[in-house]
């Protein structure tokens, strides 16, 4: 019923074009494609101007994560592991500058660690050890010897005990 539906649609708005072309002048449809041709830049230019950083820079990362070695992280949670450490730069609260130094468990804030676990408040311990514990086995620096993944390890550990703190 839709495929007939849409195939209509189809063919009144392909029927009412070519109506209009025939009875158009060839002057009235240059003009039509040249305004057509502008509109069609501009939102281009928008889409672009508001999207190409994120647009560009996805396939740079796609391509970084194939020679990355961590083993049973799907490119997905690669993804988002890249985005929190994002988050987590911006915000100031991992920077190169900070990875010399140990630091207290109060520098990841209860938001972020439950983003980290992938987990939403009110869950229980149980929930809380599991995520951390199935994370930890993919990224522990014992498990993928070949990149330096402490920080990491270190950050889930973190927020693991944060959230273990607020629950009890």
């Amino acid at each position: 019923m839709n495929l007939f539906l849409v195939g209509t649609i189809i063919f009144v708005i392909i029927y009412l074009f070519l109506n209009w072309f025939a009875k158009t002048s060839s002057k009235k449809i240059a003009q039509f494609l040249k305004r057509l041709a502008i509109f069609l830049s501009i939102v281009l230019a928008a889409i672009l101007t508001i999207g190409g950083k994120f647009l560009f820079s996805l396939p740079f990362l796609l391509i970084l994560l194939t020679g990355l070695k961590i083993k049973g992280l799907t490119a997905f949670q690669m993804f988002q592991l890249w985005r929190l450490i994002q988050f987590l730069r911006n915000s100031g609260r991992f920077s190169q500058s900070q990875f010399g130094r140990t630091k207290g468990s109060s520098s990841i804030s209860s938001n972020d660690a439950y983003k980290l676990l992938g987990l939403k408040k009110g869950c229980s311990k149980e929930a809380v050890v599991k995520a951390a514990s199935k994370l930890q086995k993919k990224i522990h620096p014992d498990v993928n010897r070949d990149i330096n993944t402490e920080e990491l390890s270190k950050l889930v550990n973190e927020a693991k005990e944060k959230i273990l703190k607020e629950i009890v």
